[in-house]
């Protein structure tokens, strides 16, 4: 029996900037919803045993059915939810600690407003994940980054040495759950997984992401 990978789906997000409308809800030219899409993405990786999407309370009955009927077919559950937090590293530590009853080797924690991630990434992530034990895709930039305080330019980063973090990010499981059991006791705020593991665990590898795996934050990214 191979090892067990899980994914974690983030869809408890309150979808503050995109003018009344619940960004993973929302129906793509495909027909399949933000959501849904994804979820597919990883449903067809034969890996993975299990997909936890994180909700709003109340919110499980309509994530059902924003997602394709196919996900729920068949003798096994592939798709289960769980309750978020008020913050993002508070619903991932949700999803981690019902994930804990399974007790998967890694787990892939994915933004749900983020469809179209493909399943060639979502393989070289497990891959990645199994010889580093923490893996995250970047993106190159184009443009020269700076470091500032708000007034003045402090440093002149390289962009060589500089990527833009996506999801999935992939981690060995125990590691990446007492990683945020750990962040639960700070009063800090985190912006993503590979942040977390780096402060309690140690380092995060890198591959390449990819320019089409892009985050729905805004109205226009949605076109």
């Amino acid at each position: 029996m191979g090892e067990k990978i899980a994914v974690i789906l983030l869809a408890a997000g309150s979808s503050s900037r995109m003018d009344g409308i619940k960004k993973e809800f929302h129906k793509l030219k495909t027909g399949s919803s933000v959501l849904g899409t994804s979820a597919l993405t990883f449903a067809s990786v034969s890996e993975i045993y299990t997909i936890v999407i994180a909700v709003q309370e109340g919110m499980e009955e309509k994530t059902r059915e924003a997602l394709p009927p196919v996900l729920f077919s068949g003798q096994n559950q592939l798709i289960k939810f769980v309750t978020g937090g008020k913050t993002r590293s508070a619903s991932v530590f949700n999803a981690l600690s019902f994930l804990s009853q399974s007790n998967p080797d890694y787990v892939l924690i994915h933004d749900g407003a983020r469809p179209w991630v493909s399943a060639s990434l979502v393989k070289e992530l497990i891959s990645g994940v199994k010889k580093h034990n923490a893996v995250i895709p970047l993106i190159t930039i184009t443009d020269t980054p700076k470091e500032h305080d708000g007034i003045n330019v402090i440093k002149h980063l390289k962009r060589a040495n500089v990527g833009i973090a996506q999801t999935p990010q992939a981690f060995q499981f125990t590691q990446i759950l007492r990683a945020h059991e750990e962040a639960q006791k700070v009063n800090e705020e985190f912006t993503d997984d590979a942040e977390i593991w780096g402060r309690f665990e140690g380092k995060v590898a890198c591959i390449s992401g990819e320019a089409d795996n892009k985050k729905i934050t805004f109205p226009e990214d949605l076109n």
